[in-house]
C-alpha cells in the first residue's frame, strides 16, 4: 500500500506559514521576548484594547472555539502573558495582561503592523495574492462545503467502506 500523505497540496501552504512564524519569533529573539509565540500575539493586542474578557468573550472575540482559546489561554498563561483573575460573579473569571505583557505591548503592535505591511508587500509582488485566493476559496466553499466535497470522494473509494 502506499503512503497517501506524500502527497499534499496544503503542505507547502502550513510550511509556508511556519516559515513566516518562524522569522516573527526570530524578531522576538533578536528583542530578548522569549517564550513568546507568534500565534499568542492577536488575542494579547485584543486584550490590550478591550481590556480583560473571560474566554468565551475572547474567543468569540477572535473567531475561535472556547475550547481551542481555553488551550491557548493555558499555554500563555503559564508562559506568563495572561493570568487569570475573579469576574464579575464568583463563578466567572477574566483574562488579563501580566505586566510582563503590558511592558513589551507596544512592540508587539509594533511588529503586527511592520507584519501586515511586509504581507501587503509580498502581496503586491505576487500575480495573485494569498488574501485573493482565501476570498475565491471561501466563495467555492459557499458553493459546496468541503465535508460534501470530501465525502463525494469518499463515496468512490471503496477503503472507505
Amino acid at each position: 500500500m502506499s503512503d497517501p500523505s506524500r502527497e499534499s497540496l496544503w503542505r507547502p501552504l502550513r510550511v509556508l506559514q511556519e516559515a513566516m512564524d518562524t522569522e516573527i519569533a526570530r524578531l522576538y529573539s533578536e528583542r530578548r521576548i522569549e517564550g513568546l509565540k507568534p500565534s499568542f500575539v492577536r488575542e494579547l493586542l485584543r486584550l490590550n484594547a478591550c481590556g480583560p474578557m473571560t474566554i468565551g468573550e475572547l474567543a468569540e472575540s477572535v473567531g475561535l472555539t472556547h475550547s481551542a482559546l481555553s488551550q491557548k489561554v493555558a499555554a500563555m498563561r503559564a508562559a506568563d502573558w495572561v493570568e487569570t483573575v475573579p469576574g464579575e460573579d464568583a463563578r466567572s473569571k477574566k483574562v488579563t495582561l501580566t505586566a510582563k505583557t503590558r511592558k513589551i505591548i507596544g512592540r508587539l503592535a509594533a511588529e503586527w503592523r511592520a507584519t501586515e505591511a511586509a504581507v501587503a508587500e509580498i502581496e503586491a509582488e505576487v500575480p495573485y495574492p494569498l488574501s485573493r485566493v482565501v476570498v475565491d476559496i471561501e466563495q467555492a466553499l459557499a458553493r459546496k462545503s468541503f465535508h460534501d466535497r470530501i465525502a463525494e470522494k469518499l463515496a468512490e473509494d471503496p477503503a472507505w467502506e
